[in-house]
């Protein structure tokens, strides 16, 4: 079952930006009982850098979100202090945590890593140095090379390590998404048992017109779901990625969309592309998620108007 990591409580979004800044609950827990009554197993607190408050934010953070939810949380910053105290205030009251994240450069994996081993928390690992590698085998390379062994000499099981073959957006980047799904298979064939595996979903879609932005998702989700992926940080209130993620899970074949996903994941499994003969053309939603699978495999440019090509 695909770990769902709610994404909804993030600084980018001005509401939340603006109820942090006050103190103000209401609003914050009210998105936290949202995502997790919709389907989410962890949330993710995304307060960016903070750099002047950061531990002081995150505890209170983490106090107000669990006031009305009991799940894990994920604790999303590049400030090391504000990692710690929000590390802390999850060991005090019991909360599963996870970091996000750490990389395979060096600076970075050593404030962080060591984190998760002291507080025995969960951690994402960017499969990344400095830079984005292009292709899958070098990500691959850097988390064998260096992030797993890395883990291993300080004692942090391969069960808690999330590998992160990060995932770029199709308006101007859609070469990446192939070697996104790639990298998940290999990763999966990295150690025994296999690290788990993670994206940042919604990052597929950023700079879309907003009314495509959940086909892009909803398509490569389960696409990334047939290559192996264990859990992602996505949108736990779009109905029809769950709809999807209810498909795949249960393999629902009893609609022609159902037919067509599982097909989908079943060729990302096998490591094939989606045969066009599967397709219903008669079918909009189906003739939709076939247009969107050429772009994702970069078969087709992707266009702002690639639906009505």
């Amino acid at each position: 079952m695909l770990l769902r990591i709610g994404e909804n409580i993030q600084i980018l979004n001005k509401r939340v930006r603006a109820a942090i800044d006050s103190r103000e609950p209401s609003y914050l827990q009210r998105l936290a009982k949202e995502q997790v009554q919709k389907g989410a197993h962890m949330l993710d607190l995304n307060v960016g850098p903070r750099k002047r408050d950061g531990a002081e934010v995150l505890p209170w953070l983490i106090d107000t979100v669990h006031a009305v939810v009991d799940v894990p949380l994920s604790l999303d910053t590049t400030n090391v202090d504000a990692l710690r105290a929000g590390l802390r205030r999850c060991q005090e009251l019991g909360i599963r945590a996870m970091i996000n994240s750490t990389s395979a450069d060096p600076e970075r994996l050593e404030a962080t890593m060591p984190l998760a081993a002291e507080f025995g928390a969960d951690i994402i690992a960017l499969t990344m140095g400095k830079n984005l590698p292009a292709s899958a085998e070098e990500r691959v390379e850097l988390a064998v090379s260096v992030i797993l062994p890395r883990a291993a000499e300080l004692g942090i099981p391969p069960e808690r390590i999330y590998l992160d073959p990060l995932v770029l957006t199709v308006n101007g980047c859609q070469e990446h998404a192939p070697q996104t799904l790639n990298a998940v298979r290999f990763l999966k064939l990295a150690s025994d048992p296999p690290p788990r595996t993670v994206v940042g979903l919604s990052n597929v879609s950023n700079g879309v017109p907003e009314e495509n932005r959940s086909l892009i998702n909803r398509v490569f989700l389960v696409m990334l779901l047939g290559a192996g992926l264990d859990a992602a940080i996505l949108n736990p209130l779009d109905e029809r990625q769950n709809e999807y993620i209810r498909i795949i899970e249960e393999r629902d074949g009893s609609t022609g969309v159902g037919r067509l996903l599982l097909a989908l994941h079943d060729a990302s499994a096998a490591g094939e592309s989606l045969d066009e003969s599967v397709v219903d053309t008669s079918d909009p939603e189906q003739v939709a998620i076939w247009r969107t699978v050429q772009v994702l495999e970069n078969r087709v440019i992707y266009a702002h108007s690639y639906l009505q090509a």
